[in-house]
């Protein structure tokens, strides 16, 4: 009797014990939410694990898309703790409407504006104004009103005195990684993408030019104003300048800022 006793009193301990860790794990526990350009996805996918092991405890949940778009669904109320844009011109945007603060903000990698064509295209652009040629009748372009890509591209074409002639051919793209695709399968005869996205299909599509930008690309990130984990978000903005994470960003082809 006093064994029974005994061993239903230790188990009694036991479960208590257990909860208790349970609801201490739980507390400790944290999702922070990254919404990230989608040419971020490769690097970003590798940085997410690095930073949660760093940060124990802590689960990344990670959005990609074009910039305009997750812009609007974090002015929507979308959860959000951390915004990565491709372009000023967003993270603008997002300061102007208070979802994140100037001070909180940095730039963390650069890219490069690259015209792509299918790996067994018969021709090769060698100079920007061929692209107006009938050779060229389908080009793959970033919506310029919301993907960071398109602007640049729309942005170098204007300056060229191109825009008229190439807008019509142009295959719009919801952010660069659709631009990307229509390439690589050959659903367009060239198209306008970030050198590093050109980078992870190398056997598919062929680097025609590097196109100058007026404007640097530069990526920008911020916590998102607001965010039930703040600290957390802060410590990431901080993490991908760190050595490692730039480390690994350079292994994608990004650039210092």
């Amino acid at each position: 009797m006093i064994l029974t006793v005994s061993l239903r009193g230790a188990l009694a301990r036991w479960s208590g014990a257990a909860l208790l860790g349970l609801a201490a794990l739980n507390a400790s526990a944290a999702e922070l939410t990254v919404s990230a350009a989608a040419s971020l996805t490769n690097a970003f996918k590798e940085l997410a694990p690095l930073f949660e092991a760093e940060h124990p405890g802590t689960k990344v949940q990670l959005n990609f898309g074009a910039s305009g778009a997750l812009l609007q669904q974090i002015a929507k109320g979308a959860p959000a703790d951390v915004f990565a844009s491709a372009d000023q011109e967003t993270m603008d945007q997002a300061e102007a409407q208070g979802l994140v603060k100037k001070a909180e903000r940095r730039n963390f990698v650069s890219n490069a504006l690259v015209v792509i064509v299918p790996a067994g295209a018969p021709a090769t652009p060698r100079l920007l104004d061929e692209l107006a040629k009938p050779a060229y009748g389908r080009i793959a372009i970033g919506q310029p009103a919301s993907v960071p890509v398109g602007r640049y591209t729309k942005g170098v074409l204007e300056k060229a005195g191109l825009w008229q002639a190439i807008e019509p051919k142009m295959i719009g793209a919801q952010n660069v990684r659709q631009a990307l695709d229509y390439v690589t399968r050959g659903e367009v005869d060239a198209g306008f993408v970030y050198a590093t996205d050109a980078a992870l299909v190398v056997d598919k599509v062929k680097v025609a030019l590097i196109v100058p930008t007026e404007l640097p690309i530069l990526y920008p990130i911020a916590p998102v104003a607001g965010s039930a984990n703040a600290e957390l978000a802060r410590a990431f903005a901080g993490f991908v300048v760190s050595p490692t994470a730039q480390a690994m960003l350079a292994k994608y082809g990004f650039g210092k800022p």
